[in-house]
This record gives structure tokens, C-alpha cells and sequence, in this order.
């Protein structure tokens, strides 16, 4: 499905939000692998406040590794799901230092292979620290994509399948981060904010709004 107004999209997400990047602090691509395990179901903002004190106690996989379950639950209890997400950052320090000498692979399918890493994840990893074009859809991207009728499909799945056709990949991971800052700031969940809304007229849910 590719839209005659992708191109006008673009334009003035790029021209609203020039640069737009990832919301989450990390020094290096295993410091934003965990922090983006870390960021399942848990806001950037409360992320960044749990990382900021845990990267300065623990900053190799190696020593991630060392850690039991409760000592790292302990460490990240402020972030939704931290038991679990305990269980499956051991689990992939591990694998990081038995199977890729502690460095982070570059593949989807590696990646996806790692304890607490879905696909959303895999995309933000590869396309925000090894720049490929990929096009991580999180809530915001797949309810703003949808309201804009780039895309009809019900998973987030089909939902990428669909904006990779329109998207051309040198945009991808641009496109990403600007619909996510205005899925956040303009067009949100609850109450979105059409008449301050830059895109409008190219949105054919806002323009059927009262």
C-alpha cells in the first residue's frame, strides 16, 4: 500500500521535528540493547532514570552476567515487568558472552534469538546502532500510521510490512522517531490534538473529526 501523500508527510514531519532521535541515554549498543529491554511496557523518561545509576555500577555483559536474579531485580524494581526483565537480561548477557564474544550481533534473527528482545526491539537495535533501514512500529507509530491511512493492517507485524513499501529506506528510521515524538506530543492516545495538528489535511481521520 503506498499513498500519494507519503511524500507530503514526510515532508512536514521532517520539517516539525528535524531531530528526532531515540529518547533513551546509552553510551554504547549494549547499553541501548538493555535499556531497550528495559523500556517494554516502562516509559524512555523512567528508563533513563533507572540506567543512569545501573550503567555506573555494571557496564559490560561480563558483569551483567555475574549478577543473580534478585540482585539486578533490585537494581531496575521502578521499571514495569523487572522481575522477568531481570530473568531475560542475565540470560542474554550470557549468551552475549558465550556465543559473541560480548558484542551485540547485527542481524534481526540473531537478535531475536535474545531472552526479552521481540522484533520492535530488534529494529530499534539495528536501525538506531548499526543504521539500517529498518522501521520499528510501537504503539505510537501503528496508531499514528493508522489515523493517517498509511497503513490498514491490525498487527504491528503487517503494520510494518505495509510502511516499508511506502517508506524509502534512506526515511525509515526518521520516520520512526518523528511519528513517534508526534504521536506523543500531538497525536495521542486520548483527546489527539487535531486542530494543532501540522498534518490535518492529509489525515483522513482528523479531518472527519467535529
Amino acid at each position: 500500500m503506498c499513498k500519494p501523500h507519503v511524500k507530503n508527510i514526510l515532508e512536514i514531519l521532517s520539517r516539525l521535528y528535524p531531530e528526532a532521535r531515540t529518547t533513551l541515554d546509552y553510551e554504547n549498543t549494549f547499553q541501548l540493547l538493555i535499556a531497550v529491554i528495559l523500556s517494554a511496557q516502562c516509559s524512555d523518561r523512567q528508563v533513563n532514570k533507572i540506567t543512569r545509576r545501573l550503567f555506573q555500577k555494571y557496564r559490560t555483559p561480563e558483569e551483567f552476567a555475574g549478577l543473580t536474579v534478585e540482585q539486578l531485580a533490585g537494581e531496575i524494581k521502578s521499571c514495569g515487568l523487572y522481575r522477568n526483565k531481570s530473568i531475560n537480561i542475565i540470560a542474554t548477557c550470557n549468551i552475549l558472552v558465550e556465543r559473541y564474544g560480548s558484542c551485540v550481533p547485527a542481524s534481526r534473527e540473531e537478535l531475536r534469538q535474545l531472552p526479552g528482545v521481540g522484533r520492535k526491539s530488534a529494529n530499534v537495535v539495528l536501525g538506531v546502532a548499526f543504521n539500517q533501514p529498518t522501521l520499528p512500529v510501537d504503539t505510537h507509530v501503528f496508531r499514528v500510521s493508522h489515523r493517517l491511512g498509511l497503513t490498514r493492517a491490525r498487527t504491528p507485524e503487517g503494520t510494518e510490512e505495509e510502511l516499508l513499501a511506502c517508506i524509502p529506506s534512506q526515511y525509515r528510521m526518521d520516520f520512526h522517531h518523528q511519528l513517534l515524538a508526534h504521536g506523543r506530543q500531538i497525536c495521542t492516545a486520548r483527546k489527539p490534538k487535531c486542530a494543532r495538528c501540522q498534518l490535518l489535511e492529509l489525515c483522513p481521520v482528523g479531518n472527519c473529526r467535529d
